[in-house]
């Protein structure tokens, strides 16, 4: 992730929960100068993601004071009871820190756990499972980081850098034929990919030159069709619909690709906790 994405949500996740004042629970029963350390403990297993944001979350809350010591690497596969990090600095700040940091690698490592569960279903297969956009408002590359340490892969980032043709671009344009030449005249140097429902959608794609279909809501028989047809000359990607005790059955069919909007919009959070290490009497 870009830094300054990185210290911007940081920043972004402790101004909500400050709301332009202080944490008064901890102001007001922690002096100052009292300073611990805390562990922060996975309560559930699943995979890792999202360090370095619970890192800076910690740095803005102690203004550099608190030393964030990862015991494990983003991308790793924890058990419940793993200490995960140990951050030492100012009380006041490591429990103002406390849920903004766990939120963010809550977040992400659901999303991580989750789509390790996908990729551990689609191997030996080929394939490749993809996420899409739909994600958490704001927390987009997050979200397709976290993607990545659970061993997938990224689609699109926006509606910038990849140009997807599809229902209703082809019926404003008036066929796939002319979305894809007029995507091509516009933005020359910008991928294009079209979604087709039919095999003789997929030809008519190829036919225009398009090197990258979307399969849409179609059941393996129909893909396998369109494989045959038309998978020497460009990648598949298959979506809708799929589930994890279905996904094999889908991607043996040949296809390059199948893109699943529930890494991100329906992944459960990873069950993470920060605990207080007793103090010496």
């Amino acid at each position: 992730m870009n830094p300054s994405y990185v210290a911007d949500l940081a920043a972004r996740t402790l101004a909500e929960d400050l709301g332009g004042s202080v944490d008064v629970t901890s102001v007001a029963t922690i002096p100052a100068d009292q300073v611990d350390t805390a562990d922060v403990v996975a309560r559930a297993s699943g995979v890792v993601a999202g360090l370095a944001v619970a890192a800076a979350v910690f740095e803005q809350a102690s203004d550099g004071a608190a030393v964030f010591e990862p015991r494990v690497v983003d991308g790793a596969a924890v058990e419940r009871g793993d200490i995960l990090v140990t951050v030492s600095g100012p009380t006041r700040a490591l429990l103002t820190a406390e849920r903004s940091a766990l939120n963010l690698l809550c977040r992400a490592s659901g999303v991580a756990t989750h789509t390790r569960r996908w990729v551990d279903a689609l191997a030996g297969t080929g394939a490749t499972v993809l996420d899409t956009r739909k994600t958490t408002p704001g927390l987009r590359a997050l979200e397709k980081y976290a993607v990545r340490c659970g061993g997938g892969d990224n689609k699109r980032m926006g509606l910038y850098d990849v140009a997807m043709i599809k229902d209703n671009h082809k019926l404003a344009a008036g066929s796939i034929t002319a979305a894809y030449e007029a995507v091509r005249r516009a933005f020359p140097d910008v991928p294009v990919q079209v979604e087709v429902t039919t095999v003789e959608e997929a030809r008519e794609a190829v036919e225009a030159g398009a090197t990258f279909l979307l399969l849409d809501n179609m059941e393996p028989p129909l893909l396998r069709e369109v494989v045959a047809a038309v998978g020497a000359k460009a990648e598949l990607e298959a979506t809708g619909g799929l589930t994890l005790d279905r996904v094999r059955e889908f991607a043996e069919t040949g296809v390059d690709y199948l893109s699943v909007g529930g890494l991100t919009h329906s992944s459960p959070i990873l069950d993470i906790a920060l605990d207080l290490r007793a103090r010496e009497s």
